[in-house]
């Protein structure tokens, strides 16, 4: 790859991971849209490291009181609000990890596809932007997440964790977008948009470290699938780190003040120029 190649990949990677545009569709568009060569499964790892460094920075503490707060509650300490968001965070994530082991053959064969990406581009905008407008109802009228700090967690509940999971499941296919799929479920649900977008950036955290574990030992198995050297590499890690660090910090502002309709927008501007550029 190129230097051109190495930083557009790497902030593809950074600014799409959190937003809900699907970053694996975004990765994927340069090589069958531009004919750029394939960046291989290193470099796809490492600016996946990248992102998962700038979630666990940003989220930190908060990190550490869910791993204190679920350590708590196994000892019968008592379960807090920490401890249920952690365990909401494993609830959550278990649909997509048996869907992974389910259907990791069928998703690889429909990784490649445009006409399946832009679909699914077109498919989860719409219901983002149906989801928005009726959460706007919803917290007019519901009491139970209209208080406290807009990102509160404290209204998440075990129904919300399982129903947040399985539409979460519906990301492995290419082009849903896993932070889209997650913050639309939670609309849906009620939650308020900060409140949602922080629990889908949490639930990043076991999905990107499952999914890096699992690419890695493929890589050390067969590293001839690398395509990228050290330096690549870590180049790559770095710039998506950045990009997405910016992005988690700019995003939680930006929907308190002005929704999702850009991102519904340009969802279906994408999908729609895909659906051209095959016809």
């Amino acid at each position: 790859m190129t230097l051109t190649h190495i930083i557009a990949l790497a902030l593809i990677q950074g600014l799409t991971e959190f937003l809900p545009i699907s970053s694996s569709a975004h990765l994927i568009l340069p090589s069958q849209v531009l004919g750029w060569p394939d960046q291989g499964l290193g470099f796809d790892v490492s600016v996946h490291v990248g992102t998962l460094a700038a979630v666990c920075i940003y989220y930190f503490r908060d990190l550490i009181k869910i791993a204190v707060g679920v350590i708590a509650a196994a000892l019968g300490r008592g379960m807090g609000i920490p401890a249920k968001i952690g365990f909401c965070m494993v609830i959550a994530t278990i649909p997509a990890a048996l869907a992974g082991m389910l259907f990791e053959s069928d998703i690889s064969t429909m990784a490649r596809s445009i006409k399946v990406i832009a679909w699914t581009t077109i498919l989860y905008g719409l219901l983002l932007g149906l989801a928005s407008l009726l959460n706007r109802r919803v917290l007019r009228t519901d009491p139970r997440d209209a208080g406290g700090r807009p990102d509160s967690l404290k209204p998440l509940t075990w129904t919300r964790a399982v129903i947040i999971g399985l539409a979460q499941a519906l990301a492995l296919v290419p082009g849903t977008s896993r932070s889209g799929i997650t913050l639309t479920a939670g609309l849906f649900l009620g939650m308020r948009p900060q409140a949602a977008a922080r629990f889908s950036f949490l639930l990043s955290v076991p999905v990107i470290l499952a999914s890096g574990v699992l690419e890695g030992h493929k890589l050390l198995a067969h590293p001839e699938l690398s395509g990228a050297s050290w330096g690549d590499m870590l180049l790559g890690a770095a710039i998506s780190f950045a990009a997405a660090l910016a992005v988690i910090h700019f995003f939680m502002k930006f929907i308190a003040r002005s929704g999702m309709a850009v991102f519904v927008i340009y969802r279906l501007l994408l999908g729609a120029a895909l659906l051209v550029f095959i016809a």
